[in-house]
């Protein structure tokens, strides 16, 4: 089980703990942001402006991650309130551009990091340096992974409410058949998780690599 990394790695454990909730909370935060903008206080009146993730995650999705590794969030939201015909779009949309925006941000700090680390000259400052540019990697593969998930035209995730805006009249003349492919996807999705995160590593890498090649 993932708790086992506890004693096995902590600081791996305590750092992936801490960004997981840090990228999900970004990611509901955005989108109750934008559906409030694009005039649906649903989640605003809920109290889902906040990066608390006792609100955004829940008690029940933090001890699944705390113990199997597994986390998720929800905001509500009521499309019907949305001032523009695409608003549901754009409020979908705002999650995982999030964790895409996240992704730059993490391996843009990931690339400068060595600039200032090169200038350490203390076995502490080098530790630092070190627990920080492992920070910066997992921030940046994670978010990168998230959003591509997210994407997924699945019924559930902001990809399935995409698709499901822009082909509405398919997904409810199809909707056995969608459900169905939807779960197949899923499940294979899990089966190569391990695939999708080492995209993700190497995408990390290289984007960090070319921001350190130009700064230093």
């Amino acid at each position: 089980m993932f708790i086992a990394r506890l004693f096995d790695n902590p600081q791996f454990y305590i750092i992936w703990l801490m960004l997981v909730i840090f990228s999900i909370c970004c990611h509901e935060y955005a989108h109750a942001r934008v559906a409030l903008w694009q005039g649906d206080p649903t989640a605003a009146n809920t109290g889902h402006l906040t990066l608390n993730p006792l609100k955004q995650m829940g008690i029940i999705s933090l001890l699944m991650l705390t113990f199997i590794g597994i986390a998720w969030g929800m905001v509500p939201v009521s499309p019907q309130l949305m001032k523009r015909r695409h608003s549901a779009v754009l409020v979908s949309l705002a999650g995982p551009l999030t964790n895409l925006g996240l992704f730059f941000i993490f391996s843009i700090l990931l690339g400068v990091l060595p600039v200032f680390a090169g200038e350490t000259a203390t076995t502490e400052s080098a530790s630092a340096a070190e627990t920080a540019g492992q920070m910066f990697f997992l921030g940046g593969m994670l978010n990168l992974v998230l959003c591509m998930f997210n994407m997924l035209p699945v019924p559930g995730l902001d990809g399935g409410t995409l698709v499901n805006s822009f082909f509405h009249q398919l997904y409810a003349k199809k909707a056995e058949l969608i459900n169905l492919l939807s779960f197949v996807m899923i499940i294979l999705s899990i089966a190569f998780i391990d695939y999708l995160f080492r995209a993700a590593g190497y995408a990390t890498i290289f984007l960090s690599s070319q921001i350190h090649r130009l700064i230093a």
